[in-house]
């Protein structure tokens, strides 16, 4: 991808355009990473583009943006450009297309905004962004309050930036991001939901967190998170702290990346975070101690909520929910009979749960993470003794024909517990199956 990323910048010098790398492939070449993905910038207007290149998909045309698909890989290919003001704090009102210096200071961050070319090996930076990457900064180009309205959602780039290079704010970075943090209501909640996604699943995840609430953005976006903040829980089984502490302490958890054998989806960083924010509304001190009754229900109630008002995916929210609700059932697996273990353990979710699981116990102090490795070991052990579930004796038709009942709760219990007969290995025939059914109808 990179030797052709090179030989798009030598094709278009080569019919008299300007045209380098731009933007987060030359910071990251800088800081010594591998860049994913190369974008281009160029003088040649959309039209010359679409005319050097064969196949091209006009993207972004009327922002001077067109995609190139060459051997097989994407490339941004975008004319220089200065952008008039903002009517949406998203788009410009107009493009104007200019020099590669005006399009270097429409852009955001200083470190974002640097130019390179391949082929003669030089950098351009007309922003300062190669002495802020020394300093390890993140600052906004000109006047911090302009680049905010220009894009709303830079709020929360310029937090999930820090957080991912570990760098600081300059200190006028730091303050408009403040003052302005009210505005991330008017980014779509499409956007906010992909970046925050980004932000959970960087190598930071917690400081993330912890910038979204310094700031004051975490209080508008999700409000319920920070009612977490100061809500003590009992001693003895949590000298860590707060819900909020552990709540950091858990979604740090899932960078310990050689315990798991695949990396944790997204859905679980989620449920993580989400897992006990319904302590806040169930705190009590009863029977000499701090309780938080049923608090696995309000916290999955709450992540629906969240997840709702922020358009998450359905399928992500329910698949979220789930695993919050079910955190806490973990372990009365250690004392359940084997049939009843294995409804679990064929569930397809039951192995996020456990990374939830194993979250919330290395979160806690001391941690509880011996219940966690015996529950692996009967699920190992039980797996090996039935490593399917087994094919159903019969299925709801077959019921109903013999019952006469009629779709609904009964039927559904009814299926449910012949199923745990199976699982008990209690019925073994088809035959076995529907005398039961009679027999408990």
């Amino acid at each position: 991808m990179q030797l052709t990323a090179v030989e798009i910048v030598r094709t278009l010098q080569s019919k008299g355009h300007q045209a380098y790398w731009a933007g987060g492939c030359v910071r990251d070449m800088l800081l010594g990473i591998t860049p994913k993905d190369f974008d281009i910038v160029t003088s040649a207007k959309p039209e010359e583009i679409e005319a050097i290149f064969d196949h091209t998909i006009p993207v972004g045309k009327k922002f001077g943006v067109i995609l190139a698909i060459i051997d097989g890989h994407h490339f941004e290919i975008a004319t220089f450009r200065s952008d008039s003001a903002s009517s949406d704090g998203r788009r410009p009102d107009a493009v104007i297309f200019s020099s590669a210096e005006e399009d270097a200071q429409r852009r955001d961050f200083t470190i974002n905004a640097m130019f390179y070319d391949p082929v003669a090996d030089k950098i351009y930076d007309y922003v300062g962004g190669q002495k802020d990457l020394e300093e390890k900064l993140i600052r906004f180009i000109g006047e911090p309050e302009k680049r905010i309205a220009e894009d709303y959602l830079r709020l929360l780039r310029a937090i999930r930036m820090k957080n991912t290079f570990q760098f600081q704010y300059h200190p006028d970075t730091y303050q408009a991001v403040k003052r302005n943090a009210q505005y991330v209501t008017k980014i779509s909640a499409e956007r906010i939901t992909d970046e925050l996604g980004k932000m959970i699943l960087s190598p930071h995840p917690r400081t993330a967190f912890e910038e979204m609430e310094d700031t004051g953005v975490l209080q508008i976006l999700m409000p319920e998170m920070v009612a977490m903040k100061g809500v003590a829980q009992p001693h003895q089984y949590h000298h860590e702290g707060d819900v909020w502490e552990h709540a950091m302490r858990s979604i740090e958890a899932l960078r310990n990346t050689e315990h798991f054998t695949q990396t944790p989806s997204l859905e679980v960083h989620w449920a993580v975070i989400f897992h006990d924010i319904g302590k806040p509304e169930t705190f009590k001190v009863a029977e000499d101690r701090i309780r938080f009754d049923h608090h696995a229900s309000h916290s999955a109630r709450i992540a629906r909520a969240i997840m709702q008002r922020l358009k998450f995916p359905r399928r992500m929210i329910d698949h979220v929910a789930w695993l919050t609700e079910h955190h806490m059932m973990m372990v009365q697996l250690i004392d359940m009979p084997q049939h009843k273990r294995l409804q679990w353990f064929h569930h397809p979710l039951f192995l996020e749960l456990m990374d939830v699981f194993y979250a919330d116990a290395a979160g806690t102090e001391p941690s509880n993470q011996d219940i966690y490795e015996k529950i692996l070991a009967l699920y190992r052990s039980d797996l090996a003794d039935m490593p399917h579930p087994p094919e159903p004796l019969l299925n709801g038709n077959d019921i109903m024909e013999l019952t006469g009942l009629t779709p609904g709760p009964n039927l559904g219990q009814l299926v449910a517990d012949l199923h745990e007969q199976q699982l008990a290995k209690k019925l073994l025939t088809r035959e076995d199956a529907i005398a039961w059914v009679k027999a408990h109808a």
